[in-house]
């Protein structure tokens, strides 16, 4: 039997199982050099360490870079659903509930909410483990533009 484009795609994926990922189709993503924890059609798991340049003047992690581990995390998440249609970010809201210092590691976590025809609606949720905080939860809506 052929593989779906979905295993395709996780089987991409997974061999970046605990190794930082440096072959992503985003720049943004190689960037943020996060550590693939668990890929699954519709949940990706990642750690991600605070760098320098990741934080704001506070010397905590900047609110923009949170966001961009959220959309960048969730436009990955789209990706190992396998669908043949491209998909686009609409909008993002983020709540932001504690901080993260450089060199903290965090783990952001995905999910599907709701999967509409035109309208995918995710989550991730990011998580510094050091401290059993969430730090920060993200929802984004996803326009399927053919």
């Amino acid at each position: 039997m052929e593989e779906s484009l979905s295993e395709q795609r996780l089987g991409f994926l997974r061999q970046s199982i605990g190794k930082v990922m440096t072959n992503s189709p985003s720049n943004y993503m190689n960037w943020l050099a996060p550590v693939l924890i668990k890929a699954e059609n519709g949940v990706l798991v990642c750690q991600y360490t605070i760098r320098k340049e990741m934080t704001n003047p506070y010397q905590i992690l900047h609110g923009g870079v949170t966001a961009g581990i959220i959309d960048d995390l969730i436009g990955a998440t789209v990706y190992t659903m396998g669908l043949n249609n491209r998909y686009t970010t609409v909008n993002n809201y983020i709540d932001y509930f504690a901080p993260a210092a450089e060199g903290d590691e965090i783990i952001a976590e995905t999910s599907i909410i709701k999967k509409g025809k035109t309208i995918l609606n995710l989550q991730c949720e990011v998580f510094l483990p050091s401290k059993k905080r969430l730090i920060a939860r993200g929802y984004s809506n996803m326009l399927n533009i053919g």
